[in-house]
This record gives C-alpha cells, structure tokens and sequence, in this order.
C-alpha cells in the first residue's frame, strides 16, 4: 500500500490556519493529501475581543467557542485530523514536554510539507515564537537519538505563512498558491471564525491581491494563468531540483 502524502499546519492560535493557509489546505486535501493541523492555543487571551466585550463569558467559554469555530473551519477545508494542545496564549510558552509533544505529531504525520507563521512578528510574538518552536521540534524529529527505533522524519519544507503586516515583518514571499478552485471553500472557513469578523474582509481582500501576484508572476500579459485568488508563502530551506523552470 502507498502511503498516501500527508502535510502539517502549526498555528499558534485556532484561527490562524484559516486565513493564512486555509486556501493551501483545501487544495492539497482536493488533491488527495492528508493535511493535519495543530492549534498550539484557542487565542482566548489576546485574539478572542469580540467574545470578551459581550461580557459575561468565562476563559474556559470562550476556549470552548473558538475550539467549535475552528472545527468548523477545519470541516469546511476539510482537514484530516486537527488537535489542540490548549498552551495558553499571551504569552504562547511550550515547555520541553510539550515541544515531545510537537515531535511526536510531526513523526506521526511525516509531512511532505509543513506550515506555520513568519519568523518575526513585533505585534503578536506568539506567532514567531510558534515557528521558532516548529523550526526546533523538526530538528529533534529529525534526530536519530530521539526515540530511537522511531522513523524519523526526513526534511519538509517549512512554509511561512503570511503575517497581517507583511511589510512590518521581513517576510517576503517566494512561493504563490493559485486557490481559486477552493475559494470557496476557504470563504465558508473564514465565515465560521466569528469572532473575529472584523479579518473577514481584509483576508478576503489580501487573496484577491495575491491573485494579481500570481498572475503577474506566472506570465501576465504574455499568459500568466487567469488566478483570481492566491497566497503567498515564504520557503525557507532549498528547494531540491532536477530542472531549473
């Protein structure tokens, strides 16, 4: 039996993967990948305002309602298993049980690709310091003095998802996704994070603008493919070739 190729998603808090990869996650999952994703925190501190101006909500109701809005987004991308390690947010810390935690679900899934946030971020440290974390527990997964006898993890590529300032991060992106035939999708994922409505617009915006990326990119006017939304990503190790394109 050929395993079946598999990626992960690392996202700081529970809506992070929804606007910054939704569109990658349900293309891959339409072409056949199994892609998992880890939620490090609900973001019930610091990315949680809306449920926090209605008043009278406790921390553990507003885990319990951003854990539901990211169930849902992840149903609608149709994601293949996604866990919630509930490390609290503002700030995010993982303890070195925690990042054996990481390790494990990065052996278990043998991603052909991995995800998760750019590796500066001056207004949500949560975010840089989830793909600092990421960068480590790859390098453990990859050591064969780490539970030995386990299958190790080869070497993904990490793909850095964009920030909400791009320009304020140093983040440049080298990589365009053409999501246009899972739109969709990814629109009905953003719609279930409600409580934070006020991104709906903005990232709905930002893969229009990424759309125009591509198509530049990919040809424009000489025949750059018609992509209507797109997003963008930033490599971070070589990529390995057999023919420069």
């Amino acid at each position: 039996m050929v395993d079946k190729n598999s990626a992960l998603v690392i996202s700081a808090h529970a809506a992070d993967f929804v606007w910054r990869a939704g569109g990658a996650i349900a293309l891959h999952q339409k072409k056949g990948y199994e892609v998992s994703v880890v939620c490090l925190s609900y973001g019930e501190r610091g990315e949680s305002a809306k449920l926090w101006k209605q008043g009278g909500n406790s921390l553990e109701q507003v885990k319990s309602a951003r854990r539901s809005e990211a169930e849902s987004a992840a149903r609608a991308l149709g994601v293949h298993d996604i866990q919630f390690f509930d490390l609290g947010d503002y700030p995010l810390e993982l303890d070195r049980d925690a990042k054996f935690r990481l390790v494990d679900v990065i052996r278990a899934v043998q991603p052909k690709f991995m995800m998760s946030h750019s590796q500066y971020d001056p207004y949500n440290t949560d975010h840089s310091y989830a793909t600092q974390v990421v960068m480590e527990c790859r390098m453990i997964a990859q050591a064969w003095g780490h539970k030995p006898g386990e299958k190790v993890l080869g070497a993904p590529q990490l793909y850095l998802f964009e920030p909400h300032q791009s320009e304020q991060m140093g983040w440049k992106p080298n990589v365009f996704l053409d999501i246009t035939e899972v739109w969709d999708k990814k629109r009905a994922a953003i719609e279930c994070m409600e409580g934070q409505e006020h991104l709906w617009k903005f990232y709905t915006n930002l893969a229009e603008n990424r759309g125009n990326h591509f198509r530049r990119n990919s040809g424009g006017m000489s025949g750059g493919r018609a992509a209507r939304y797109a997003e963008g990503f930033q490599a971070i190790y070589p990529a390995c070739v057999d023919e420069l394109t």
